[in-house]
């Protein structure tokens, strides 16, 4: 299984730069994600219309694609649970100054290395610096964060 965070996600359904690396990515396993990435695409997908980057019409389409596959199990929604919690604050308790740690950053490692992934894929500068700090390994396959 891959474990995909959302700035990878999004490259699913929109053509950010990069997306073509990410999709032939996707396209090798099943793809996993923490629960909460659900929130994030969606959003991601909504900053897409607010920035006029889409449509409406392109936004519904994206929505809907995005329910189907949800549906149909395209992306497997890792659960979060007490044990994520404890992770990031030992992670936290640890954690340099130094490092730009997001709430939303340390739910995907916490959530990808409790379920046993020991790589995460993001372009995510922030995430892949605090890959580390959760035993992990972050890999970017579209260039520079």
């Amino acid at each position: 299984m891959i474990y995909l965070d959302t700035s990878y996600l999004v490259r699913l359904y929109f053509e950010d730069p990069g997306y073509e690396s990410v999709r032939a990515l996707a396209s090798t396993d099943h793809v996993v994600c923490a629960w909460h990435g659900q929130a994030e695409t969606m959003a991601a997908f909504h900053r897409k219309l607010r920035e006029k980057a889409i449509r409406l019409i392109h936004f519904r389409a994206m929505m809907d694609q995005f329910a189907t596959d949800q549906e149909s199990g395209a992306i497997i929604w890792l659960p979060a649970g007490p044990e994520i919690l404890a992770r990031i604050a030992q992670v936290y308790a640890n954690l340099p100054a130094s490092v730009y740690l997001r709430a939303a950053d340390a739910l995907h490692l916490a959530t990808a290395i409790s379920h046993g992934h020991k790589l995460v894929y993001s372009n995510d500068s922030h995430l892949l610096a605090a890959a580390p700090h959760f035993q992990l390994t972050a890999k970017n396959v579209i260039g520079k964060g």
